[in-house]
């Protein structure tokens, strides 16, 4: 398999994987108060900058099962995306506590805007302190699955042979 054939299927596994951990923990993985064990996966465009956009899908598909409907696939997703792409630059600067905080800024703002508009009815600029709850406990959710599971992902992964091995015979590191 060539390397663009293998960073394509991989991010397509990657995004099936972030689906499934969302769906099978759905009790926390949607609502005001969420914690997406899932978003730890965020952490991988880190060292597999392709890997965004299987996130990105795989959390469209994810959000298919949210109580908020189409406005959470398109921007819940577009969050996604922005995050892991913003992770994938930092991970060409090395900068791990700095990626890991980039799905709870994004998270917040753009899943706490959309939760304040579709849940609460409410125009976030208008209404700032529900935005601020709102923004809040999307990024406290978001918070803990950066900081308590992917950050201690993000330095077990690089000191294990098979992650080693994958980048350096996929990734071309």
């Amino acid at each position: 398999m060539n390397k663009t054939t293998h960073k394509l299927v991989s991010a397509a596994v990657v995004g099936a994987l972030y689906a499934v951990l969302t769906l099978v923990l759905a009790p926390i993985s949607y609502g005001l108060v969420q914690c997406r064990v899932s978003e730890a996966l965020c952490i991988l465009p880190f060292f597999m900058p392709h890997t965004a956009w299987g996130l990105f899908f795989g959390c469209a598909v994810a959000n298919i099962a949210s109580a908020a409907g189409l406005p959470d696939i398109i921007f819940g997703s577009l969050a996604t995306l922005i995050s892991c792409l913003c992770i994938a630059w930092c991970g060409k600067k090395n900068k791990k506590v700095l990626a890991c905080l980039m799905p709870v800024v994004w998270n917040a703002l753009i899943v706490g805007a959309m939760l304040t508009k579709v849940i609460a009815g409410l125009d976030p600029i208008e209404n700032f302190g529900a935005f601020a709850v709102f923004a809040g406990q999307v990024g406290l959710g978001e918070a803990a699955a950066m900081f308590v599971i992917g950050l201690p992902l993000m330095a077990w992964l690089p000191k294990q042979k098979f992650f080693t091995d994958y980048l350096d015979k996929f990734t071309g590191r």
